[in-house]
């Protein structure tokens, strides 16, 4: 993946390898992402959450840096930087996969004139977009299937950081009664699962790690937005009540 060309730097500078391969830097993606954690956990992290292989889907390559000192680089196919922004699950993620998205539709579009091409050219480009379509559909069939076992468990954290919100932290009456703590937990995973039709052929819910992984941006909002239902902000309230009178 050497010999990289800048064609796109409008938000996340997108290079062309000498092959015609579309790819990004692992520093730059996660600057603009605007990570908190340190870059070598988190394109660690990242690369293992997306099965990333290297050598096929990244390479890793040392970078002369201005200073005179090298830097330790990866150099990520877009296929799976679209990936890695998705799994930021916040919206700066969201506009960089659109982004991604349409740097691939303009460079599809913008290679599908063929005259003056020679025969054999032709037959090798029709067969490559032939392959690219299958690609894509595997791609959406991907995104198609249950969440992956590090998306599942990152959607039970955001789960559980909300139900300790909701009582009132962990050091709360409400949090501390087991009744109350599983009934606040209970109604958010059934709000996931009624939102997106978990159910099976009983109409009895599913596991919520059942949810399709298009769905896995909205499941997190729905969380972000969840709300206390009256019955549950009164068995709570009362709860940490009890606290307050007993310190009193």
């Amino acid at each position: 993946m050497q010999n990289l060309t800048v064609i796109e730097n409008e938000l996340v500078p997108v290079y062309k390898t000498s092959t015609g391969e579309k790819v990004v830097y692992g520093t730059e993606l996660h600057t603009v992402l605007e990570v908190k954690s340190n870059y070598r956990d988190w394109i660690r992290n990242r690369l293992n959450d997306c099965e990333a292989i290297e050598n096929e889907d990244y390479e890793a390559a040392k970078i002369l840096a201005p200073s005179g000192q090298y830097r330790n680089e990866h150099i990520i196919k877009l296929d799976i930087a679209k990936e890695m922004a998705m799994l930021e699950r916040n919206e700066k993620g969201k506009q960089v996969r659109r982004y991604f998205i349409a740097i691939e539709k303009k460079y599809k579009e913008s290679g599908s004139d063929l005259s003056g091409l020679s025969t054999e050219l032709r037959a090798v480009i029709v067969v490559d977009k032939r392959v690219t379509k299958i690609e894509n559909r595997i791609d959406r069939l991907e995104y198609d299937i249950p969440l992956y076992g590090a998306e599942a468990d990152e959607l039970c954290n955001h789960v559980k950081r909300k139900g300790v919100e909701m009582m009132g932290g962990k050091e709360s009456n409400a949090y501390r009664d087991t009744k109350v703590r599983a009934a606040v937990y209970t109604d958010i995973y059934n709000q996931i699962k009624r939102e997106f039709g978990l159910y099976d052929d009983k109409g009895h819910f599913k596991s919520y790690k059942a949810l399709k992984r298009r769905y896995i941006y909205e499941a997190h909002e729905l969380v972000d937005c969840y709300e206390l239902p009256t019955y549950l902000e009164e068995q709570v309230r009362e709860c940490n009540a009890q606290m307050n009178m007993e310190v009193a």
